[in-house]
């Protein structure tokens, strides 16, 4: 892990879940970090824990709503001000809704492409000047196993990681040779907020088998190993990989006929 010795690292989604854990594990090797979440109390209450072990370090939080491209304007615009030269972006912060679609509250699934797709876009714009002034820069965009398929009941979430996949590849590309590496992280279920979030009262929660599950640690060493090297794509745990390698060989005919089973078991189960 010494490729991020001395780092300054943008995290969003800060506050709790994946983003919380990269501030933990990049503590003890960045030189900054930059962490950033609408709940400016827990990223104190997070700053104040990792200062406690980490005195050496610098860190700067920021409350911000992401689905607010004015707060966008404004936090960068901060960050100018302070000085703050990122070489490592994380694009983290993200958003779910579980549910047919129809069904949806519109102000919600706007908030997911604004955070997931949106937000992410512009921060990665704004910033891709700075980070190729570095010999050696990072960006890790956080997509997820959903992003490879179709997924009833989460049909925005899924495309607009599908999105973050497919920008992530293309921008990965186009800065080869600049010292800028571009990875995507895609996650299967792992416990956090997420599901909480993404529910809705009136539908059945979301449910992982356990086998597929891996804790939030690891998902977040292995990203962290594979930005270190390189790696354009990690699928953090071996049955989730597995399942994803399979699934995006099936060919989409018999990958509609899945699809079309799968959500008449939802409707079954509300």
């Amino acid at each position: 892990m010494n490729f991020f010795r001395g780092c300054t690292a943008l995290i969003t989604g800060a506050s709790s879940g994946l983003g919380l854990e990269f501030a933990r594990q990049l503590a003890p090797l960045a030189r900054t970090l930059v962490i950033v979440a609408r709940r400016l109390d827990r990223l104190d209450a997070l700053k104040a824990d990792l200062m406690r072990n980490h005195p050496q370090l610098s860190i700067y939080t920021y409350g911000i709503d992401l689905a607010d491209d004015e707060a966008i304007d404004g936090f960068l615009k901060w960050l100018w001000t302070e000085g703050l030269r990122v070489n490592f972006l994380i694009n983290n912060a993200g958003l779910g809704d579980h549910g047919e679609f129809q069904s949806a509250d519109w102000s919600k699934v706007k908030q997911m492409l604004d955070v997931n797709i949106a937000a992410l876009t512009k921060l990665t714009h704004r910033l891709l000047p700075m980070l190729r002034s570095f010999e050696t820069a990072a960006i890790l965009n956080v997509s997820s196993s959903a992003g490879f398929v179709p997924v009833p009941h989460l049909a925005v979430y899924a495309a607009t990681k599908a999105y973050v996949t497919s920008f992530s590849e293309a921008l990965r590309a186009e800065l080869r040779n600049t010292g800028v590496s571009v990875t995507t992280l895609c996650p299967g279920p792992v416990d956090t907020e997420f599901g909480e979030v993404a529910n809705r009262g009136e539908v059945r929660e979301m449910q992982s088998p356990e086998f597929l599950k891996i804790s939030a640690d690891q998902v977040v060493h292995s990203a962290l190993r594979a930005v270190a090297n390189d790696r354009a794509r990690v699928v953090p745990g071996l049955a989730v990989a597995l399942m994803m390698i399979v699934v995006c060989a099936v060919p989409m005919l018999l990958l509609r006929l899945g699809l079309n089973v799968a959500a008449a078991r939802l409707r079954r189960t509300e």
